[in-house]
């Protein structure tokens, strides 16, 4: 550096109270850009760097940010408005304070798992993260460029499942061995199984919200928009993973196929009078509040017609972009007709070849795992016959032919182990529960 850069104390002295005397003035500095009045010494207000982000919580020393904050939210929304739904300033908030409050419970489940010299692998949180990824029909790196897209981040998605692993080990260490399932208890169930033969049987997923006295009324309100969200076609599943409280929650809120007395009260009314597809408004339990959906019925150890396994093919028109449903109705007729008259499954690539369709099969297609309304119309087809068509101009429509069916056979009494481990899970997912809120009752946490 040139001696000659550095100018002596007295002209910096003097510089100084030049430039003072005109802050004093409101006078402009001597730089400033014609008609912007910007002081030569600007005084700033809040983050000098805006590019730093501070802490929106710091957790027993750990710190989460804004961003990290950000980023999980934009992952709500982008499932939000995916679905058409538009969302308030104010809903925007009260998802905000969910999500941190999600945000802070992983933090928590991750300490408690370090500190049990517990640990997850990144080898494992990538495997894991790159089958997220393929949910989405992406590889992982296209999935990480699609969140950039949407404001969120791989970082966010690899810390929940980092949470999600580390709080199932920790349920398998510290709560799991000392969780204890009688012989008797067993038999019993299995006795209460056989005595129960035509009991009807739900198939349920739960959102579940701790509350206490002092936010109840905020988190009825959480609860209250994610039906809302929800009944307006929001998947379930993601909702369960993203704001569930219950250890259900990393598989996407599933109860599995419980009888109403397995439920506590007063979850065995919801469950008996909800349609299936339908899910509950907010119910009140102890320790906070569950989202019930009761996503099919069936009668115990009674056949069940839609137990049956279906051989289908596919076959599909796609539209280009802008095409008018005006424009699609003659090829939607043709793709129609097509399917009636090709003279069953055998024929179909050589009769979807002359319409330009394409033509997918599938062999194991189980008839409870479609929906509902192709349930009912596909059980009542014979071999060769083909559904109404489905789908969209703006992206493709489609039929299903019937190419073959396997029969529902008789229904099994579950073995004693699945029955033990039923019983266990039940019972672990109850102690993690009062795990998490001792966690949450320790913990110094400092919100900003």
């Amino acid at each position: 550096m040139k001696l000659g850069s550095f100018r002596s104390p007295a002209v910096i002295l003097a510089t100084s109270l030049v430039a003072a005397a005109a802050v004093a003035q409101g006078a402009q500095s001597p730089t400033s850009p014609p008609g912007l009045n910007i002081p030569a010494n600007p005084q700033f207000l809040g983050n000098v760097d805006p590019t730093v982000r501070k802490a929106t919580a710091i957790v027993n020393g750990h710190v989460i940010t804004g961003t990290d904050l950000d980023h999980r939210l934009a992952m709500v929304l982008y499932s939000v408005r995916q679905n058409g739904n538009q969302i308030t300033d104010e809903e925007a908030q009260r998802l905000r304070q969910q999500v941190l409050t999600n945000l802070v419970d992983e933090t928590l489940q991750i300490q408690e798992a370090e500190a049990k010299e517990i640990k997850v692998e990144p080898r494992e949180i990538d495997q894991a993260y790159a089958q997220y990824a393929q949910g989405f029909g992406r590889t992982a790196e296209q999935f990480s460029e699609f969140l950039k897209t949407i404001g969120a981040s791989d970082r966010t998605v690899k810390r929940q499942i980092q949470a999600e692993y580390a709080w199932v080990r920790l349920q398998r260490r510290q709560i799991q061995p000392f969780v204890n399932v009688s012989q008797e208890e067993v038999q019993s169930v299995i006795d209460r199984l056989n005595a129960s033969k035509g009991e009807r049987k739900y198939k349920i997923g739960e959102i579940f919200l701790a509350a206490t006295a002092e936010n109840d009324a905020q988190v009825r309100a959480n609860a209250e928009r994610i039906v809302q969200q929800v009944r307006q076609g929001a998947p379930f599943v993601a909702y369960a993973r993203q704001f569930s409280e219950a250890s259900t929650a990393a598989v996407g809120g599933d109860l599995g196929w419980v009888s109403a007395d397995q439920l506590p009260d007063p979850l065995p009314q919801a469950a008996q009078t909800l349609p299936v597809g339908q899910v509950s408004n907010p119910i009140p339990v102890a320790g906070g509040y569950s989202i019930l959906l009761v996503q099919d019925t069936r009668q115990e150890l009674m056949p069940d017609e839609r137990d049956a396994v279906l051989s289908l093919k596919q076959l599909s028109l796609r539209f280009p972009a802008g095409t008018t449903q005006a424009q699609a109705t003659p090829q939607v007729e043709r793709l129609i007709r097509t399917a009636q008259t090709m003279g069953g499954c055998g024929n179909a690539e050589q009769a979807a070849q002359t319409i330009g369709a394409e033509v997918t099969s599938n062999d194991q297609v189980p008839v409870r795992e479609l929906p509902g309304p192709l349930q009912e119309m596909l059980l009542k087809l014979n071999i060769g016959q083909s559904t109404s068509p489905f789908g969209s101009v703006s992206d493709r429509v489609s039929v299903l032919v019937v190419c073959g069916r396997e029969s529902a056979s008789e229904p099994q009494l579950p073995s004693a182990e699945q029955v033990y481990a039923q019983l266990e899970e039940q019972r672990v997912a109850m102690r993690a529960r009062r795990y998490l809120r001792d966690l949450r009752r320790d913990a110094v946490v400092d919100y900003r």
